[in-house]
């Protein structure tokens, strides 16, 4: 199975203090020793890495970057990724709906992932099947 991963579940993964935080070292504990690909976008990246730094600084950057990176597939955002997501944000027309997230939903449909880790509602809103413990 492959798994879709959102910059939601990094975070709780990372920070042990997240409302989330039990759950999603279950999750991600179940991911990296089963069969399954995990995969994110870089755009998602991109936000986790600023998400950490800002809320837990740059030790958490580099666990980030040296425990959990290595083990994702990047769907590397292009031109043509790009402007469907911002067309699908501008169209949705929605204030919390966010450019990342409008690439992450595409990138799943790109690659017909419909299951994620993820603990961001607009996940089910899209109709994507969120992993729980």
């Amino acid at each position: 199975m492959t798994v879709f991963v959102d910059t939601s579940a990094f975070l709780a993964i990372l920070d042990g203090q997240d409302k989330n935080a039990a759950a999603a070292q279950i999750l991600w504990t179940r991911l990296v020793e089963g069969d399954e690909v995990v995969v994110t976008s870089s755009y998602a990246l991109v936000e986790s890495f600023a998400l950490i730094q800002n809320r837990m600084g740059l030790s958490a950057v580099r666990d980030f970057q040296d425990k959990i990176v290595p083990m994702l597939d990047i769907e590397w955002v292009g031109l043509s990724l790009h402007q469907a997501a911002l067309s699908a944000m501008l169209t949705a027309n929605r204030r919390q709906l966010s450019l990342v997230d409008c690439v992450s939903f595409e990138t799943c449909r790109r690659n017909g992932i419909d299951t994620v880790f993820a603990f961001d509602q607009h996940f089910i809103e899209q109709g994507f099947t969120c992993l729980r413990p």
